[in-house]
């Protein structure tokens, strides 16, 4: 990849520019806690975007992606927003910037990246953070890495209309081989956790589906979590978030909260604590414990919260039936992956059988991807 930006690079500016990098992430528990108040766990992944910059010295920016084979050109005024959405975020981490009081001039930049697109890695958080990494060096910004990551989840609310949390920046840019990130998304405080699995690979098995509820779902789930919060809180003002509540301040107002309010309180409770009770497990180096609790992670949010499907439940079901380690739908849900924590004498069957069983289930085979924890945002050269 890095020799056909090279290529791409010098056949369109003549000149040669410095490589950069991002990596996508994977979330190995902690779905739905982030606006809860709670714990993600998120790590980099080696899979991203790398992009060749080189300052021009014009206020132009001339942009071209290889995976798109798409070309822009945007000045760097707030009228300048160019219309292709990919742009936009080369673009709206520039205005970010500029907001920021950071003095940029305009570059040129040829980019790709080998994060699979629709599979919650997060390609276009790889794409922010590879572009804020990359400027903040360039030009010499010190633009702190906590801010790098809010430049980039700033861009996606600002410019891309996606009121995303702080996940995919922050693990994008803080990422470290070797290690997953418990984030605390109230304090923002974060704690690197050894992930080591030897013996064991991590695989993401993508359905290849999305199914269309998901932003209007997300919405009404988010409502169930803030009704619960204020039906506790005339009990127990202290309490801000889901992330304060126990079961017992949940059962105190059960019959004050819908049937369906509580399941999704309940959910998002018993996962706060999941995301805990793995580090614990972490720092033992016990995998096993880390499995089950991802096994109780599938089953809450396909039970309770009710962001799976059939197929999602489907490949979780495989995984069991195969006695991989652990399994559980990745991201928001609806679609997209499994993240499965295989150990390696099962890898090939359980590999073999759930392609075969999905394809005679569902009419096509799911997507695979081996994924080992990474370093964050660098230059490469």
């Amino acid at each position: 990849m890095q020799q056909k930006i090279r290529t791409k690079f010098k056949e369109l500016f003549n000149t040669e520019g410095s490589l950069y990098t991002s990596p996508g992430r994977i979330n190995l528990i902690g779905e739905h806690t982030d606006y809860n108040g709670g714990f993600v766990f998120p790590g980099a992944v080696d899979k991203g975007m790398i992009a060749e910059i080189k300052p021009n010295g014009t206020g132009k920016v001339r942009a071209f992606s290889i995976d798109l084979n798409d070309y822009a050109e945007f000045g760097l005024t707030e009228e300048d927003a160019p219309s292709a959405s990919w742009a936009r975020y080369i673009f709206g981490v520039c205005r970010e910037i500029i907001k920021r009081g950071g003095n940029i001039q305009g570059f040129d930049t040829v980019f790709a990246g080998d994060v699979p697109l629709g599979a919650g890695m997060s390609s276009s958080a790889a794409l922010e953070s590879t572009y804020a990494f990359a400027l903040n060096d360039l030009f010499s910004l010190n633009i702190d890495k906590f801010e790098l990551a809010k430049i980039g989840q700033a861009t996606e609310h600002n410019y891309c209309g996606v009121n995303c949390g702080i996940m995919d920046q922050f693990a994008s840019v803080f990422g470290k081989a070797g290690s997953l990130i418990r984030l605390d998304c109230r304090s923002l405080e974060y704690k690197y956790y050894p992930f080591n699995p030897v013996g064991y690979k991590l695989v993401l098995l993508d359905s290849v589906v999305k199914h269309e509820l998901a932003s209007s779902a997300y919405n009404k789930r988010r409502k169930s979590c803030e009704n619960v919060v204020a039906a506790i809180r005339r009990n127990h003002p202290e309490v801000e978030f889901l992330r304060d509540a126990t079961m017992e301040m949940l059962n105190e107002v059960k019959a004050d909260v819908s049937a369906e309010d509580y399941m999704r309180a309940e959910y998002v409770i018993e996962e706060i604590q999941r995301v805990l009770d793995v580090c614990a497990a972490l720092e033992k180096g016990d995998y096993e414990t880390v499995g089950e609790k991802m096994y109780g992670t599938h089953q809450g949010m396909s039970k309770l919260y009710e962001v799976s499907c059939e197929e999602l439940d489907f490949l979780n079901d495989i995984a069991k039936e195969c006695g991989v380690t652990g399994s559980r739908v990745m991201g928001g849900g609806f679609g997209g992956c499994t993240i499965n924590l295989v150990k390696d004498e099962l890898y090939d069957d359980f590999v073999k059988k759930a392609f075969s069983a999905y394809k005679e289930k569902f009419g096509r085979e799911p997507k695979l991807y081996n994924v080992v924890i990474s370093d964050g945002a660098r230059k490469l050269c």
